[in-house]
């Protein structure tokens, strides 16, 4: 999950407003959608997937159940698209194309494990080669898992990302009302373009729509249930997939929590306090070894972080290695990226803080960059977009007035990051499309499987009292926690791990409360991993 603005942008804020849970459709009870060849550019041999489309498990009603045809994309892998109803309400107005990716299991199969990095807007399948690399005894026995969710990556994707730049490069945290208009207007600018483009897709972008098509890709692949480990956002994309279709989870790890039930406005607050702390946390390791932060030049590290604001503020330092300057908006970007690390993107602050101090703000862009997944080619990819979709949706905000009338409160709260995560609220009120259903309430996953939720006491993504209020949320939540910093815990820590891995191999969960600490880099600190974080909205 990001954090708000491209901070409150980059960090998604999730929703719980009490209402009527989402009804079933009969098109989510009887899938009858065939799945169709995929379009890719590989010239490997179509071949056609027996178990998938002869044993497919019925969606709980009769009617064919959806198939995919699989092919060869990548060495040890198999790629092939579905199609799902763009609107379950309405099955014939218009489908979707969701782009699924597999290895399958090396042994004696279980089942499939469908695996989410969070977002929204991430990948799924451009992580899950990253993910297979470190799933260990998994590998064996599951069929590795993963689909674009609608509207990313090669699902149906949303493209309305020209004024990107722009938008992320605006002051994220203004002082004044000019600062503020234009903070203001970059937001609506981007969402004006969003609705222009692709005003048909974006009312069926919300989360329990994405459920429902988890539900067709498991249908697809011959599973009566599914195992699922989600991060981050993917927390509540796994609990909404439990609270609609509880009797088909076999079992269920939700890793970096979102709390369901608070507001826009509430998720965006504790956010910004996450990132407050976690960079005081990281002053705290400056002080521990004199060589820690020498960009500092013996300056306590708030004070000398505080000169290099205002100066960022006054000039935007030229970056001679980017193809722009850093500004205030790169700055706070910049930080905040290795921030989601921990301890192990703390050096890599240090030299992009040591680098802008002399001037050069190279490091926070390409910082920057890399928290955008930004391309090789200087292009983007659709991760920004689809997060302000997916979130205006799952929790709107209406009210541009009532945003900024928060901004004494987050301020002082977190003196860094509290406006940063706010501003990134304002896009949804300019949000071009609403939920065509009421916002629903909190899912309780009533009937499902023991649910592991996997909390970090450090996370600055999702906060640790996330992990605790969802995991009692969920009617069969259980808490395991990870003493340690940084966003979501699987690979940082043996002890998680095999209680992580234990869970999904025999089903039996671990003992709610248990506590792990570190003993390891996690896998969201991987280079080529995608990134494990939830993430409202970037400017």
């Amino acid at each position: 999950m990001r954090l708000s603005a491209v901070l409150g942008s980059l960090a998604l804020f999730v929703i719980g407003c009490a209402s009527e849970a989402p009804k079933r459709s009969e098109s989510e009870r009887a899938p009858t959608t065939d799945a169709t060849p995929i379009d890719d550019h590989d010239d490997h041999d179509d071949h056609d997937d027996h178990d998938d489309a002869d044993g497919a498990a019925q969606t709980g009603a009769p009617g064919p159940a959806p198939t995919i045809r699989f092919r060869t994309c990548d060495t040890g892998f198999e790629c092939g698209t579905l199609s799902v109803p763009r609107d379950y309400d309405k099955p014939g107005d218009g489908s979707i194309e969701v782009y699924v990716k597999r290895r399958r299991a090396r042994g004696a199969r279980i089942g499939s494990l469908l695996v989410n990095p969070g977002g929204p807007g991430a990948s799924a399948v451009d992580f899950i080669g990253s993910f297979t690399r470190r799933a260990g005894p998994l590998l064996d026995r599951f069929d590795i898992v993963a689909f674009d969710p609608r509207g990313v990556g090669r699902s149906t994707p949303l493209d309305c990302h020209e004024t990107l730049q722009r938008y992320v490069a605006a002051d994220p945290s203004p002082d004044n009302d000019a600062a503020w208009s234009l903070v203001d207007r970059a937001s609506q600018l981007f969402a004006e373009q969003c609705g222009a483009k692709h005003a048909a897709l974006l009312p069926h972008l919300g989360t329990p729509n994405v459920a429902r098509d988890m539900d067709r890709v498991r249908a697809a692949l011959g599973d009566e249930q599914l195992s699922y480990l989600g991060f981050s956002y993917g927390t509540a994309l796994g609990a909404w997939y439990a609270e609609l279709f509880p009797q088909r989870v076999r079992a269920m790890v939700l890793d970096g929590a979102l709390d369901l039930s608070l507001s826009a406005v509430e998720l965006a607050y504790a956010q910004g306090k996450g990132f407050e702390a976690a960079l005081a946390s990281y002053f705290a390791w400056c002080g521990g070894a004199a060589g820690n932060c020498t960009w500092t030049a013996g300056s306590a590290p708030a004070e000398a972080f505080a000169r290099l604001e205002a100066a960022v503020e006054r000039r935007a330092l030229p970056a001679p290695g980017a193809d722009r300057p850093a500004g205030p908006g790169e700055l706070i970007l910049g930080v905040t990226a290795p921030l989601y690390g921990g301890t192990a993107g703390w050096t890599t602050l240090s030299r992009a803080l040591s680098m802008a101090v002399a001037g050069d703000g190279s490091g926070l862009v390409a910082l920057t960059d890399s928290y955008l997944s930004r391309r090789a080619d200087g292009g983007y990819p659709n991760l920004i977009e689809v997060n302000q979709a997916v979130n205006c949706l799952d929790h709107p905000v209406r009210d541009g007035a009532a945003v900024r009338a928060e901004a004494m409160r987050f301020r002082a709260a977190a003196p860094r990051f509290g406006l940063p995560a706010l501003t990134g609220l304002l896009i949804c009120a300019h949000w071009p499309a609403v939920s065509p259903t009421p916002e629903p309430a909190p899912p309780s996953g009533r009937g499902a499987p023991p649910i592991v939720v996997v909390g970090t006491t450090g996370d600055p993504a999702t906060p640790y009292a996330w992990a605790e209020a969802l995991a009692s949320q969920l009617e069969s939540g259980l808490l395991l926690t990870y003493e340690g910093e940084g966003h979501t815990a699987y690979g940082r820590s043996t002890c998680i791990d095999n209680a992580v891995n234990g869970y999904f191999l025999t089903g039996k969960a671990p003992v709610d409360g248990t506590r792990c600490a570190p003993t390891r880099l996690s896998l969201s600190a991987d280079a080529d991993a995608a990134p494990l974080r939830w993430q409202p909205t970037p400017r």
